[in-house]
């Protein structure tokens, strides 16, 4: 059979975010290779994406590109009126590449036999989407995330006008659902909470070492990642006495302030900014670590983390995990059960917690194969990709 809906991305595929090609690797093993769009090329290629997967995806003309052909009098003969008329009305607004985008790619998907749409993000995607629908009345889904919805935009189609012409919509997490329930009012049956999810088979348990403990971190360097905090409540720990080594993998535009805190710390050669990393070698750090600490904490404009992966992850490699109160992470982290909880932005207590699990290798190994028990039965991809999957073949069967 040959699914009949088809996945639209803004960027495919993206190192930033692995989840979103996993879920398409695993939906094509269980419902068969589907058309895969993508409106913007990737600038971060990931090294473990499948290749069969990174070439199938199709791409839409450059943005200049697309603009040229789609204001040009050539658009009477290939478009709708309603389509042309609804593009030139629009004028300079705010918004107006999804309407490009939506009435370039909709007679493409109606020829392919497209009959839904999937997509990540409440963002670029999910409005493409939505204006598909309005143009060709091709129906379509979204999974939101994070900061897509909990932060304000000022695009035209907003939050609500997703949610109430998607046919579904996915949420990562409890939290992430009950937070869209409230403010999407009388749009609750049609929300659906769908973890995250991975291949746990790749994923190697912790090797523990010998020699000095490793507390392992993992994400791109922004404010919500909490490194600031990892880094002052290991100045505190190492003021106890305490003999341990953290790497923090992963960069971004806080990799200088980040530096400059380790170095005024006197903090160099306990704390390791490895940069970005191959997926691979990701792993295998994890493998070989003996403590996971994500100190999550809410951005200025209210972003943060909901569901890190990435704690998921550590989990299913059998490592202790500690992090922060926020969002959905105690839907990963069970506090006493597979790691510990703190307050966010508090290193002292972050330290506290990191000391308790370090000086205590019965107590870590504990937490670590309850996490590992708790990944499995909650996050491997297989089981939330038939979740998803179901939710997407109730409204468009395969042929």
């Amino acid at each position: 059979m040959t699914p009949s809906f088809a996945y639209l991305f803004e960027r495919f595929p993206s190192f930033t975010q692995t989840f979103c090609y996993r879920e398409v690797a695993e939906m094509v093993r269980q419902a068969g290779a589907m058309r895969v769009y993508s409106i913007r090329y990737p600038s971060d290629l990931p090294a473990d994406c499948p290749a069969g997967l990174a070439a199938r995806v199709e791409y839409l003309p450059k943005p200049a590109d697309l603009a040229r052909e789609m204001t040009s009098s050539r658009m009477l003969g290939r478009y709708p009126w309603s389509v042309v008329w609804r593009i030139r009305r629009w004028r300079k607004r705010p918004g107006k590449g999804r309407l490009l985008e939506a009435a370039w790619l909709g007679p493409k998907l109606k020829e392919a036999g497209v009959r839904h749409i999937h997509t990540h993000f409440a963002g670029i995607g999910a409005r493409t989407a939505w204006w598909i629908k309005r143009f060709y009345g091709i129906p379509f889904s979204f999974t939101g995330h994070a900061n897509d919805m909990f932060c304000e935009t000022d695009s035209p189609v907003s939050l609500h006008e997703l949610v109430g012409a998607a046919e579904f919509v996915v949420a990562v997490s409890d939290f992430s659902r009950d937070w869209l329930c409230r403010h999407c009012p009388g749009q609750e049956g049609k929300i659906h909470r769908v973890y995250n999810g991975m291949d746990l088979d790749t994923i190697p348990d912790a090797a523990r070492p010998a020699g000095p403990p490793t507390v392992v971190s993992v994400g791109r360097s922004i404010e919500k990642k909490g490194f600031a905090d990892l880094i002052a409540a290991c100045a505190i720990l190492r003021d106890q006495g305490l003999d341990f080594r953290c790497e923090i993998i992963g960069g971004g535009p806080l990799d200088a302030s980040l530096a400059e805190q380790v170095g005024l710390l006197g903090l160099e050669g306990i704390v390791n900014l490895t940069g970005p990393l191959p997926q691979e070698e990701v792993r295998r750090r994890l493998g070989r670590g003996t403590l996971f600490v994500l100190a999550c904490a809410t951005e200025a404009d209210g972003g943060m983390d909901t569901l890190p992966t990435v704690i998921a992850e550590a989990m299913a490699a059998r490592l202790p995990v500690i992090s922060t109160r926020l969002a959905a992470i105690p839907e990963m982290v069970d506090h006493g059960v597979t790691g510990l909880l703190v307050g966010e932005r508090q290193p002292a207590e972050l330290a506290r917690a990191m000391a308790e699990v370090l000086r205590d290798p019965l107590l870590a190994s504990r937490f670590g194969d309850a996490g590992h028990k708790l990944a499995r039965e909650r996050f491997s991809s297989m089981r939330t990709v038939a979740q998803l999957r179901g939710l997407i073949e109730g409204k468009a069967p395969c042929e």
